[in-house]
């Protein structure tokens, strides 16, 4: 008499995940990135942020450097790194072999994601015990608001890296497309220069790219300053970038090479 075994997503995304973190063990290149990347970067902004005047903006060296040295985490051990697997992954028909299995789509995704979220999640652990005893940034005074963003920037940022690896032909062209959201993040959304330094105008068109409102929960609940009215407008505009990129994923995520 035979047997069937049943199974269910979360057992399905799991087993996804292990076969992944494999394949990424593999990739030197990506796995540098991943690593040590975000280490490294916030190093070089600890003497920037001394020479910032930030008298009268609630801000210290610690609460600049650290919301910043979290935003690169996602940046590039989630959205840089995972744009290349779902490339990678796609271009050796990996996804398109799954899909003729038990797995659906949107597992598919998640479990190829989640190695990479796992990655950030201890990276973000990690730099935010160093920062808070080396920078004396202390505790975080709404640690649920640190929560937040940093959980709306794994989702935000794993749907962004489907969407770029959608228009990518290869995972070589992955990197360079992942390039223009990097840059734009690292100058516009609070990374080098918080937006309490910024003129008002430009602050207020910074704010609506996709990291701003993760780096302004995570800033503004270490720092304490965050307003009710600024909380939610951070909240609205990172579930908005999320609603767009899992609409642009459902209308043009590629599941074969393309030709």
């Amino acid at each position: 008499m035979s047997t069937v075994t049943m199974t269910t997503p979360a057992g399905r995304m799991r087993a996804l995940a292990r076969a992944e973190l494999t394949l990424l063990g593999r990739a030197k290149g990506t796995l540098f990135a991943a690593l040590f990347v975000p280490f490294v970067i916030p190093l070089s902004m600890q003497q920037a942020a001394k020479n910032m005047d930030l008298k009268g903006t609630g801000l210290d060296v610690g609460t600049v450097v650290l919301p910043s040295a979290l935003g690169f985490s996602l940046l590039f051990a989630v959205y840089s790194a995972l744009t290349a697997v779902y490339v990678a992954r796609r271009e050796e028909l990996v996804l398109k072999r799954l899909r003729t299995g038990e797995l659906r789509d949107p597992e598919i995704l998640a479990g190829a994601a989640l190695p990479s979220i796992v990655i950030a999640i201890v990276q973000s652990v990690i730099l935010a015990v160093g920062c808070a005893v080396l920078l004396d940034a202390g505790a975080p005074s709404a640690p649920h608001l640190v929560v937040l963003g940093v959980a709306a920037g794994l989702v935000m940022f794993a749907a962004l890296a489907a969407v770029t690896g959608s228009f990518a032909r290869s995972t070589e062209s992955a990197q360079v497309m992942s390039m223009p959201l990097i840059f734009g993040s690292m100058i516009g959304s609070g990374l080098f220069i918080p937006f309490e330094v910024m003129p008002d105008k430009v602050a207020a068109v910074c704010e609506l790219l996709p990291l701003s409102p993760v780096v302004e929960l995570i800033r503004g609940g270490w720092a304490g300053h965050l307003s009710a009215g600024d909380t939610l407008a951070a909240v609205a505009t990172a579930v908005a970038w999320t609603l767009v990129a899992v609409f642009a994923v459902r209308r043009w995520f590629r599941w074969e090479p393309r030709h």
